[in-house]
């Protein structure tokens, strides 16, 4: 078994496991089928095709910076009629770097690593209007499971985030990750892909539990030096 990681950053992030036209949500994290969507996509696959196997991976999220939750109001019309549409209310995600990974068999993690790196779709962070700020592709893990490589990941907020928590050495971090079938207990989440289609999307139940990683704070300040060190002025004279 390997790992994949991601690093899904941008100026907004959209990830909502439920929605309809008037009113779009998001959820405060990634959720499985917006990533999952991400990779089937770097893949080419076609939105009918069979992501079985993309369901089957273990998943995580890493909150390294949370962001900041936005919403918006737009406005469209009908594409054949030129009718105005009602206007919609939309929700995003501002300034938000999440740390994404999936494990699974390791020839498929290779296939889903080369996919990302040079993609057949461009990705984006849950809707079209949202692209990546940086490539999504971070890293592999070989011989190690998803919350190990959540931990040694280093941290991706943005410089001014790190540098604004420069007192701590070590932050704390969240991790959502998936409890595997028929453990927990946790909390339930409608984000487990069964099918893609435009015409007849479907998700099923999966559970999720919450944990805390620390990892070292590359802007750390460096503790100040005494303005006394010990000394002892009979040191210099020997043994009498």
């Amino acid at each position: 078994m390997s790992v994949l990681t991601l690093r899904l950053a941008g100026p907004l992030q959209s990830w909502g496991s439920a929605g309809r036209f008037a009113r779009r949500t998001t959820e405060r994290a990634p959720t499985k089928s917006g990533v999952l969507g991400l990779l089937a996509a770097a893949q080419g696959r076609d939105r009918a095709a069979d992501v079985s196997d993309l369901a089957a991976l273990a998943f995580g999220i890493r909150i390294d910076q949370p962001g900041t939750r936005v919403r918006d109001f737009q406005t469209a019309h009908h594409g054949d009629s030129g009718k105005a549409m009602p206007v919609s209310e939309r929700f995003y995600l501002a300034d938000a770097v999440f740390v994404a990974a999936v494990e699974g068999d390791e020839a498929l993690i290779a296939a889903l690593h080369a996919a990302v790196r040079t993609p057949h779709y461009l990705p984006f962070l849950g809707r079209r209007s949202c692209p990546p700020s940086h490539p999504v592709d971070l890293n592999t893990h070989q011989e190690t499971d998803l919350l190990d490589a959540l931990r040694t990941e280093p941290w991706q907020a943005a410089d001014w985030v790190q540098r604004r928590r420069r007192r701590e050495r070590r932050v704390e971090l969240e991790v959502i990750k998936e409890l595997p079938a028929g453990e927990g207990p946790g909390d339930t989440l409608r984000d487990q892909p069964l099918s893609f289609d435009s015409g007849h999307r479907r998700y099923g139940l999966r559970s999720v539990h919450s944990y805390h990683v620390t990892v070292p704070n590359p802007h750390a300040r460096k503790p100040p030096r005494p303005l006394f060190e010990d000394h002892d002025p009979m040191l210099g004279l020997g043994d009498a």
